[in-house]
């Protein structure tokens, strides 16, 4: 009885569906028929005709007695040439003009060309808009249409639940009847395709729907049939959605067999994971949608179809090769065959139409072949190692291949081609640095930023260069990870040779090549709704590669000296040298530019160098001595190096003076400033170079003997690395007293004699003053501090040489006294004052 209830309902719904059908169309005819009846019943209007008269106003008209006319005389009609009637005028006009001074010709007015009319591109509501101009059309006979359908599957759905539940049905008859619920759904979209399309393709994805539905509660509920006929009959459902989907040529439907294309494996999975069946389905489910593509260009169906396979392959992959038994070769054969399916996917409707490749399609073009790159990297990184750097090269070769055979055969639309070209070029850079372990993120990421700025150019799409400047971000932060990861990690690192020091060459040449593109730009171009100023922006790169290549140096430098040399001192020395060396050719560099913002430049590096090298760099050979007499090992190596430093810290101070020579450069550092701030400097250097060497030779090892002869041998016999160090800091100490008060006063006497005979030669007398008053102050300090506690020897060779030096210097002044100049007299030279 309740099986016979069902039925008559059902038959109900399908009579009252056709009923309300037929009414519709009769209602339908009814609006036509009164349409026309309307247009008949309108009245004729007949345009009202104006006869516009045009009035040639004569400037001047010459006045003539009248004539009297004895006969009446017919005027003969002739024809006066155009050009015969605009020269009697001008006659007229310039004969007015030549009587009349005060008159002027009226110019004809210009004629204003339009302004130009520029596309503003339209926002996602205001398309809509558009295209649905009126709201309530939209909702009435697009929108509640599939919320009606969605309704009625969910109602059938509920009462066959309810009867179930009831037991009124069996579980074959429950199968049956959602079977027929969908063929009735099905039978009634047929009747209504003609002329209701839009209308009948909802009811047919509710169709559709119904019977995916009952299949799989037919497969995993009621066991009516096994796995493999369940998953045939869902193909054979999915086949006849496609057929229905080019038959209705309806995008929705299509998507509607894609959605439950994919949902296929997952409504008759038991679990047992076989990916082989899973992915020859899925291969077979594309070649299906690819075959869509090839009479439709649906690039939304395209845009699912990949995307439910990205994220499917990839769920898998990932969760695959960390098991115990990874699949590489069959993960490795069906990422090919994904990624070649969908090559073809996105060119097939193209090549047979000819037509432009739009964004989305360009887009998965390209990320296709970088997500086959990473998903076959990850693969051979677990499963052949050695095979990395061919797999790079045959992608290179396949794109290579893909553009030549599809715009030499084909025509393909050059965009697609230029994509095709850089992809070649990228994966041909990588192959051979790709070889070495690890950071292949950052060296991808360098080339990508490179290609794409390069195909925005060739492509004029705009985008492309906001995804380059994106990628190069990324690019600097897979960099500074690939820092922290090699340079502070425990592998052992060749010099130069080796990945992390490869990369950051391969990131400085990306910014490099990005400079070197956009030279050829010079107009700015909106990227989402910002002004990209090509010029600004490769000046930005060329600067962030200089930082680059800086930093890259010495993080190697940093790396292999501490690694090879075991005094921390020696090995700073070396990073000291580095540092000097690439800015004196930094600055080299720039002071070719001959500019005063570059001599700002140069000026600015060579002070911060000179304060350096004086302040801080200076003081390594300094503890490296003091850390050899402490432990008895080690090379002096900062020692020797400083001679390098030093003589690229007056490299600095050379440029600094060409960087001043004909201006100052900063108001701060004017003349006068300038010669104490470089006399001060040299002081300081030349006295700290005298207490190095003098160190050197003053110190020696410390022997065994002198060890066991310290008084505190017998109190620390069992340490002896610290009896060591108490005498190192004494022997140090002493030497550092010797020098001071009996090798600084002959130095700062030499010096004070150089600035004097410098500033005399020169005829500058702020240079003679500083020379008097570093005089004054060896004087002051002799007498004062060097003169108590100083051995005989030291007191007789102070006072003796600084004797010398007092009276040569006063011996010069009365000499060549002539040269000296008189402050009062003027003078052209440039005087220091």
């Amino acid at each position: 009885m309740e099986i016979f209830l069902l039925v008559c309902l059902i038959a109900l719904l399908f009579y009252t569906l056709n009923t309300i059908t037929n009414r519709f169309d009769k209602i339908e005819d009814n609006i036509q028929a009164l349409n026309r009846k309307i247009e008949l019943q309108k009245p004729i209007e007949k345009p009202i005709e104006k006869t516009i008269e045009k009035f040639v106003e004569k400037p001047f008209e010459k006045i003539t007695p009248p004539i009297p006319i004895k006969k009446e005389i017919k005027p003969e009609i002739t024809s006066v040439p155009v050009e015969k009637t605009i020269e009697e005028k001008t006659e007229k006009i310039d004969f007015a003009m030549e009587t009349n001074p005060g008159l002027k010709p009226i110019e004809p007015k210009q004629k204003q060309e339009p302004a130009p009319i520029f596309e503003v591109e339209k926002t996602f509501w205001e398309k809509f808009k558009e295209k649905n101009p009126d709201l309530e059309k939209f909702i009435g006979e697009n929108l509640i249409n599939k919320i009606g359908i969605l309704i009625l599957v969910l109602g059938i759905s509920y009462f066959v639940k309810y009867a179930i539940d009831k037991d009124w049905i069996n579980e074959p008859a429950r199968v049956g009847i959602g079977i027929l619920c969908g063929a009735l759904v099905m039978t009634v979209a047929h009747k209504l395709r003609k002329n209701y399309a839009a209308f009948s393709s909802v009811f047919v994805a509710g169709a559709i729907s119904i019977f995916y539905f009952t299949i799989a509660i037919a497969f995993h509920d009621y066991h009516l049939f096994n796995q493999t006929i369940a998953f045939a009959i869902m193909v054979i459902i999915t086949a006849f959605s496609a057929v229905i989907s080019l038959s209705y040529n309806r995008v929705e439907l299509a998507v509607l067999t894609l959605i439950g294309g994919f949902a296929v494996p997952f409504m008759i999975s038991t679990g047992e994971g076989n990916y082989v069946v899973l992915f020859t389905y899925i291969t077979i489910l594309n070649i299906g949608i690819l075959s869509l593509a090839y009479y439709k260009k649906w690039n939304l169906v395209n845009l699912l179809s990949y995307l439910f396979t990205i994220a499917l392959y990839g769920g898998w992959l990932f969760k695959d090769i960390n098991t115990d038994k990874p699949h590489y070769s069959g993960a490795l054969v069906f990422a090919f065959v994904f990624y070649f399916i969908f090559v073809l996917m996105n060119i097939i409707n193209n090549v047979r139409t000819k037509g432009e490749f739009s964004k989305m399609q360009l887009t998965i073009l390209a990320s296709n072949t970088f997500l086959f790159y990473g998903a076959g990297m990850a693969i051979l990184n677990h499963y052949h190692p050695e095979f990395k750097g061919l797999f790079t090269t045959v992608l290179a070769l396949l794109n290579l291949i893909y553009a030549w055979f599809l715009y030499k055969k084909f025509g393909l639309d050059k965009k697609a081609v230029y994509l095709l070209i850089g992809l070649t070029l990228t994966f041909i850079t990588l192959a051979i640095p790709i070889q070495f372990k690890g950071n292949y993120i950052t060296l991808f990421w360098a080339a990508e930023a490179v290609l794409l700025l390069w195909l925005s150019q060739k492509s004029q799409v705009t985008g492309y260069k906001f995804g380059s400047i994106i990628v190069h971000f990324l690019m600097l932060v897979s960099l500074i990870m690939d820092w922290i990861k090699y340079y502070m990690g425990d592998a052992v690192l060749n010099i130069a040779i080796n990945p992390i020091f490869t990369t950051g060459l391969f990131a400085i040449a990306s910014l490099f090549l990005v400079n070197h593109l956009l030279k050829k730009e010079t107009e700015e171009t909106p990227i989402f709704g910002f002004d990209f100023n090509p010029e600004q922006y490769g000046k930005y790169a060329f600067d962030l590669a200089i930082v680059l290549s800086y930093l890259t140096g010495l993080f190697e430098v940093i790396y292999q000296s501490n690694n090879l040399i075991q005094n921390a001192y020696s090995a700073l020395s070396i990073q000291v040298i580095y540092h000097l060396f690439f800015f004196a050719v930094l600055s080299t560099f720039i002071s070719k530019q001959k500019t005063e913002a570059a001599y700002k430049k140069v000026t600015i590096i060579a002070i911060i160098n000179i304060l350096l090298f004086a302040f801080w760099f200076s003081a390594f050979a300094f503890k490296e001595h003091h850390e050899i007499l402490r432990y008895g090992t080690g090379k002096p190596i900062a020692f020797y190096l400083h001679y390098i430093s030093l003589a690229l810290t007056g490299y600095f101070g050379y440029q600094l003076y060409l960087s001043n020579k004909e201006k100052i450069i900063f108001s701060f550092f004017n003349k006068k400033n300038i010669a104490w701030i470089t006399a001060f400097l040299i002081v300081y250097i030349a006295s700290s170079e005298v207490m190095l060497h003098g160190l050197k030779i003053l110190n020696s090892p410390i022997t065994t003997e002198e060890i066991q002869s310290n008084h505190l041998y017998h109190d620390f016999k069992n340490q002896v690395a610290y009896i060591r160090e108490i005498i190192s800091d004494d022997n140090i100490q002493l030497a550092r007293t010797k020098i001071i008060k009996t090798s600084f006063p002959i130095l700062w006497g030499v010096l004070a004699f150089v600035f004097l005979i410098f500033g005399i030669k020169k005829q500058m007398k702020t240079i003679r003053v500083i020379a008097l008053s570093l005089l004054g102050l060896t004087i002051v300090k002799l007498f004062v501090y060097d003169i108590s506690n100083i051995s005989e020897t030291g007191k007789i060779i102070s006072f003796i040489l600084l004797g010398i030096l007092i009276l040569i210097i006063s011996f010069v002044y009365q000499k060549i006294k002539v040269l000296v100049i008189d402050e009062n007299k003027p003078t052209t030279t440039d005087e220091i004052q």
